[in-house]
């Protein structure tokens, strides 16, 4: 699920003339190795510094480092590849901790967070094309069109880490659940080539599964093995795909690979 042929409908703004340059890269293959490499290393970066710092310090941390990360997102007026990869990051950390937080310190089940988080995720797309008509990425050219953006990518973070903690956590071990998601992400690509789903709604069911997989992948390099992983540890993983993801973003920056223009 590469280049235009995932989202190639790009509907016009309801606004005209645009107010700013569309604020999200293009959809390459290195879109998906770092939205993956974000969600993996989000996972084990917050249960790392939930270790390190504590719940509630961890949280904190995370939740104003995410406000500052999108503040100077919504500060530029256009697509700059470090400010944005930078909030897909924090989003990714603070959309796990959001979900531990309502598992370990609510006591509230996967079984139940997954599903709600999902109602919100649809509440928000509703909301979205409600007011835009639209939910193509490729048409986030103004401020309110960005809001709905990242909430939607928020509320698709924290769905991700409770579906693939309660795919972990009900016999499927992280193992399976890197094999399951695997080949669920497969699902809306094969769907969209075969003329049987859009563009836009592929483009975000694999975007969803995007979380889990990664997560599952992260975890279960980090983990212990008597969690069924290979016990690699959380800081070194958390280091190692940090690393991956600044050298993906670098090529980005310097390349221009994905925008429009290149």
């Amino acid at each position: 699920m590469t280049t235009e042929h995932v989202l190639d409908d790009r509907p016009p703004s309801r606004t005209a003339p645009r107010r700013m340059a569309n604020k999200v890269p293009e959809v390459t293959v290195y879109f998906w190795i770092i939205k993956v490499l974000t969600t993996g290393m989000g996972e084990t970066a917050s249960d790392f510094l939930a270790h390190l710092l504590g719940p509630v310090p961890a949280v904190g941390l995370g939740g104003l480092a995410l406000l500052v990360s999108l503040a100077a997102q919504f500060a530029v007026r256009r697509y700059v590849a470090w400010i944005y990869w930078t909030a897909i990051v924090m989003v990714s950390v603070f959309g796990t901790m959001a979900a531990d937080v309502l598992h370990v310190g609510l006591g509230v089940p996967y079984t139940l967070s997954t599903p709600l988080f999902m109602v919100a995720l649809a509440a928000v797309f509703a909301l979205w094309y409600t007011s835009e008509r639209t939910l193509s990425i490729h048409s986030i050219d103004s401020r309110r069109r960005e809001a709905f953006y990242w909430a939607a990518v928020l509320a698709t973070f924290a769905l991700g880490t409770a579906a693939g903690d309660l795919t972990a956590t009900i016999g499927l071990g992280y193992l399976g659940s890197v094999v399951l998601y695997a080949i669920a992400i497969c699902v809306p690509a094969v769907a969209h080539r075969g003329g049987l789903l859009g563009a836009v709604p592929a483009f975000w069911a694999a975007y969803v599964i995007t979380r889990p997989l990664g997560a599952s992948i992260a975890d279960w390099m980090a983990l212990g093995h008597s969690r069924g992983g290979l016990g690699w540890g959380l800081g070194p993983v958390t280091l190692s795909w940090t690393a991956a993801i600044l050298g993906f973003v670098t090529y980005l920056a310097v390349s221009r690979r994905d925008t429009a223009a290149a």
